[in-house]
Parts: C-alpha cells; sequence; structure tokens
C-alpha cells in the first residue's frame, strides 16, 4: 500500500455550508445518539464534495469535534481509505483502472492521453488546475474495461478516440455522458445478451 500525501498548502479553517450541515445533521440521525461516530467515513465525503475532491486538515479536525471524538481517529480513517484525496485534485478528478482486465484491453493507452493532456505524471494538476489523474487498482467494471472514472462517474468500454473525446470534453468544461462507449447495456456480453431474450426488454 503507498502512503498517502498531505498537501502541504492547508486552508486554515473549514465548516459545513448551509446545504451540508443539513445533510450531516440528516446522516447523523440515522445512528444512536451515542454512536454517531459511526458517521465520520459518510462526513468526510461530504466535505470533499464540498472542497473540491479533497479533504484538507482542518476538515477532520472541523469532523472531529462534530463528532465528539479524536483527531487522530478522523485522521486515521481518512489516510486508509483511497476514496479520500488529501491533496487537491481539481474539479475533475480521473481514475485510470490499469489492473489486468484494463491493462489487458488498453489502459496504458487512457494513461499516455491524461500524461498528454493533463500532466506528465499522475496526482499533478493541470495548467488550469481544472483536474488531476492518477492510476488505481480494480474499480469493479471489468467485463466493460478499459474503463476510467472521473468523480464519480464511470467511462467503460474506451478506446484511444473516445478516452481523448472525453478528456477533451471536460478539459472545455462539458460533461461527457457517463457509460458504455460501445452501447453496452450494465455488463452484457460483448457481441449482446445470447441468452434470456425474453427478458431484455423486462
Amino acid at each position: 500500500m503507498s502512503i498517502k500525501k498531505i498537501s502541504k498548502d492547508q486552508p486554515k479553517d473549514f465548516v459545513f455550508s448551509e446545504k451540508n450541515l443539513e445533510l450531516a445533521e440528516k446522516i447523523l440521525a440515522k445512528y444512536p445518539k451515542d454512536k454517531k461516530q459511526s458517521g465520520v467515513m459518510a462526513l468526510l465525503y461530504l466535505t470533499q464534495r464540498q472542497n473540491d475532491n479533497w479533504i484538507p486538515l482542518a476538515a477532520m479536525k472541523y469532523i472531529a469535534k462534530f463528532l465528539e471524538m479524536p483527531y487522530i481517529k478522523v485522521f486515521e480513517v481518512a489516510t486508509f481509505y483511497s476514496m479520500y484525496n488529501l491533496t487537491p485534485v481539481g474539479k475533475h478528478f480521473i481514475q485510470i483502472c490499469t489492473t489486468t482486465p484494463c491493462m489487458l484491453r488498453g489502459a496504458y493507452k487512457l494513461v499516455d492521453i491524461c500524461k498528454r493532456k493533463i500532466s506528465d505524471d499522475q496526482n499533478i494538476l493541470s495548467k488550469d488546475k481544472s483536474c488531476s489523474w492518477t492510476e488505481v487498482e480494480c474499480l469493479g467494471a471489468c467485463v466493460n474495461a478499459p474503463m476510467m472514472q472521473i468523480n464519480d462517474d464511470y467511462y467503460e468500454d474506451l478506446d484511444e478516440k473516445t478516452a481523448e473525446k472525453i478528456i477533451d470534453q471536460i478539459l472545455n468544461g462539458i460533461k461527457p455522458k457517463p457509460g458504455s462507449y460501445r452501447g453496452r447495456i450494465n455488463s452484457e456480453p460483448e457481441n449482446n445478451r445470447q441468452t434470456l431474450m425474453d427478458l431484455k426488454n423486462a
């Protein structure tokens, strides 16, 4: 497991927006009052969404006070799970799966596009600081390899042309359509479904 880097540039403080404060209270209402610390992962994710896809140390301290738990416990959770970003990643965070199924179907061609379009190395912000990219382990869409995740959306069945088009769109402020870029429905076979055809439109 690689050690997570902590950003050197840290804001002095952090507070939930009014909307996120309401959401945080709704999240905690799902837990017994003496177990509200169980909401730490959800609040960290809420923080990340509010703060341009990354979690500063001030936010961890804020969550610790909010949940009445030791700051180090919040820090441990944030540094353990790969879904939490502890350095700025930009408005658009691109994750390229390079595990075996994606690698065999051309994942490193997608990596090369990111190097050319965004930054030479992973985890480095683009020139306009709008996005960054990184290689990740399996994202669970092996049937639809190669694929990449941008923020919360999956982009599957990619090739060099479609991947470059998607990245060009986000760099120009356009949200690409998520899903399969070969017209595949969910994870059906490469040449469309061959069995249970009577259920296809169910």
